[in-house]
This record gives structure tokens, C-alpha cells and sequence, in this order.
């Protein structure tokens, strides 16, 4: 009966400071281009050189964080069915 307690307080913690995390800090990193908004490329002689710009994220380096596009979504749904 603890363990279960214990799990359920724990899986409650990290829900509530996902949404604290949306709520101060909605965008994030783009996975794709790790934030740096475009890519890497090496030419023949190895030397890095910068790639074109990211397409997930428009050359940015941000994203919207999936709980805010949720909220963001439920909200536009809610204000819709209000008028």
C-alpha cells in the first residue's frame, strides 16, 4: 500500500513540475538542430561548416513544448465553444 503511495506522489511531483516548466518556460530547444537553428556540414578536407537552416524549427532553434501545445489547443477549443 506505501509503494503505491509513494509512486503516486512521485508521479505527481514530476506532472506538476512539467506544467510549472511549461508555464515560465514555454519553448524549448528544437531536437532537430539541438537549438542552434540550422545544421552541420564538413566539406572534403573535414573542416565544419554551417548547413542550411532548420526546417522543424524556421532557423530559430526553439519549439513549442508539447504540455504547452496542449494547453494552447484545449484553451483555443474552450474559447471556441464560448462565443
Amino acid at each position: 500500500m506505501s509503494l503505491a503511495l509513494l509512486a503516486s506522489a512521485c508521479l505527481l511531483i514530476v506532472t506538476l513540475g512539467y506544467v510549472v516548466k511549461c508555464w515560465l518556460s514555454p519553448f524549448g530547444d528544437c531536437r532537430k538542430c539541438d537549438g542552434m537553428g540550422h545544421g552541420f556540414k564538413t566539406d572534403r578536407k573535414g573542416k565544419t561548416r554551417r548547413g542550411r537552416d532548420c526546417r522543424r524549427c524556421d532557423a530559430t532553434g526553439k519549439r513549442i513544448r508539447v504540455g504547452r501545445w496542449i494547453y494552447n489547443r484545449a484553451a483555443r477549443t474552450y474559447r471556441a465553444g464560448t462565443r
